[in-house]
């Protein structure tokens, strides 16, 4: 899942941007408020991590702006603001979550794999279609009951087919939720791990829509 960091302390926000790849994301980082709303208006986020003290436009004032244009990405405030008017102000604002420096990366990843959990409809830590289960904390999958290993951007694509089930994505939609800035992307990239999907699971598991794009049936057998 592909995530925004904004956070404009260089240290902290190389360490948690190196953190959440580690932990499986794909994690952009932005240092100031006017960065952070442009990249949110033009990539698809699966969740943003949002420090509230940010040069050039406020975190709460870049919240309160994506929440007026109706943009519902899932956002968790990050700060050193811990008392409870802070709180309640940021919850109030718009925020999913409110977590409190200093964190466990640990404790971050599972909020945000929650957040993403919910905002596709999936409040269950498992994730399932059909046949296929799941598990994005511990990245794994069964299908019809049986373990399937997966590279980690196999696991990607397949999660982010498995929270869309049903909708028809494009191939520049599943390239924007996969690759983070400065990550290489060949050309046919997305049908390579589609390809390996198919033959480590099933050729019926996701269906190809000439001259649209992709589709995750929601009865995958």
């Amino acid at each position: 899942m592909r995530i925004l960091l904004v956070e404009d302390d260089a240290l902290l926000g190389d360490g948690i941007q190196a953190g959440l790849r580690q932990q499986g994301f794909s994690a952009d980082w932005v240092r100031d408020g006017v960065a952070a709303a442009h990249a949110i208006e033009a990539e698809p986020y699966a969740a943003v991590v949002l420090d509230l003290g940010l040069p050039r436009r406020s975190g709460l004032d870049v919240l309160k702006s994506l929440r007026q244009k109706k943009n519902l990405v899932p956002v968790l405030i990050l700060t050193a603001r811990d008392t409870i008017e802070d709180r309640v102000t940021g919850l109030d604002a718009g925020a999913d979550d409110y977590l409190v420096k200093p964190f466990d990366l640990g404790e971050l990843s599972a909020r945000l794999r929650a957040l993403i959990r919910r905002a596709g409809g999936s409040p269950a830590a498992i994730l399932t279609v059909g046949a296929l289960a799941l598990d994005p904390a511990a990245r794994t999958v069964d299908y019809r009951g049986e373990p399937r290993i997966l590279s980690a951007r196999e696991f990607d694509l397949l999660h982010v087919f498995m929270i869309n089930a049903g909708r028809v994505l494009s191939r520049e939609q599943l390239a924007a939720a996969l690759y983070a800035w400065g990550e290489e992307i060949e050309s046919n990239a997305v049908d390579v791990h589609l390809h390996h999907l198919r033959r480590k699971l099933s050729p019926g598991i996701v269906q190809t829509l000439r001259g649209v794009g992709y589709l995750m049936p929601r009865d995958v057998r």
